[in-house]
């Protein structure tokens, strides 16, 4: 298969790591309209590159990575169902104009893959099979928090110089549906959502850098807290059932259950991942990897990846919910 990527920012080159890693080395193609980035996707990767888009470009390839920031990623949706090749496209924000993208999609039967990173992250595997074994019982509560300090995202350049700074892709707005993505797979759709939001700190960026969001599932309570002012970043989760309490906190590499029937402590560890230097060390290739590989092995039979655009649309409704706007 030929791939092209499009956007060699920070998740560009994430994604050819894991297309080399995944024994596709010689058949990737980057784009970016930044000569920078592409000097060093080739410098770095060993890849072609090339500087202009458009729907035309596609017919040279089997598949598409978008990686562009999230405002512009309805463009390279929008070409690649014309083109009917399939695409897979990072984490979604801007829920403008998707439906109508799904719509057609779907009409054209072209796969679209949105992200779902954290699904395929080894502790909340763990945790989905806990929790659909039945074992402890229904849920009754669980409380979330998701932290980070934006300026370290990207070290290497000021928060005010790529899409995290601007007010409707900010640094913690994009994260909520990154969560939610992971928490409605596990636990369904919450009936009722509502959210308090602002800027609470200078982060370089005049963004509502905190979301605290309440959830009514009808049967249970769930809390998320996504913050980008975390000076230690965490991801942090208090799940309790009937008969057992789950604690996972990503620093530990581990999913913790206390089992109140047995009445004892059940550990389920991490096998080892590997991180990329520069990055938080929690922040481990190995996720997206098995992502990507899921979208390249459901071309044939796109049902068998974990998510869709309708899912996704549902989830950013989620977002727009907790924030008033629906």
């Amino acid at each position: 298969m030929k791939f092209l990527i499009a956007g060699l920012g920070s998740m560009g080159k994430r994604r050819i790591r894991c297309l080399k890693s995944l024994g596709h080395a010689d058949s990737i193609t980057g784009f970016d309209t930044r000569k920078d980035r592409r000097d060093e996707a080739e410098a770095r990767y060993h890849i072609q590159t090339i500087s202009a888009f458009s729907p035309d470009v596609l017919e040279n390839f089997d598949a598409m990575i978008v990686s562009v920031p999230p405002d512009q990623h309805n463009r390279y949706i929008e070409a690649a169902i014309d083109r009917k090749i399939p695409a897979f496209v990072e984490a979604s924000v801007i829920l403008e104009g998707l439906e109508d993208l799904a719509r057609k999609a779907k009409e054209r039967s072209v796969f679209i893959a949105p992200s779902c990173t954290l699904l395929f992250h080894p502790s909340i595997q763990d945790i989905k099979k806990i929790l659909e074994s039945n074992k402890y019982g229904r849920i009754t509560n669980f409380s979330y928090h998701s932290g980070q300090y934006l300026p370290d995202w990207h070290p290497w350049e000021p928060v005010a110089g790529y899409y995290v700074s601007r007010k409707d892709t900010g640094g913690g707005r994009e994260i909520v549906p990154f969560e939610l993505t992971w928490i409605v797979d596990l636990m369904g759709f919450p009936e009722q959502i509502f959210g308090y939001f602002g800027r609470t700190m200078d982060v370089g960026a005049p963004i509502d850098d905190t979301y605290v969001i309440g959830m009514d599932f009808k049967t249970f309570f769930g809390n998320l807290t996504v913050d980008v002012v975390s000076r230690y970043a965490t991801r942090s989760l208090i799940l309790n059932l009937e008969n057992a309490q789950i604690l996972w906190n990503w620093s530990d590499r581990e999913v913790k259950v206390f089992d109140a029937i047995g009445k004892r402590w059940i550990t389920y560890r991490n096998p080892e991942g590997t991180s990329v230097e520069g990055y938080n060390k929690n922040i481990i290739d190995d996720m997206y990897i098995d992502e990507l590989n899921a979208f390249i092995t459901a071309i044939p039979d796109p049902k068998t990846f974990p998510n869709t655009l309708e899912k996704d649309i549902e989830v950013l409704r989620l977002l727009h919910r907790a924030e008033g706007k629906i």
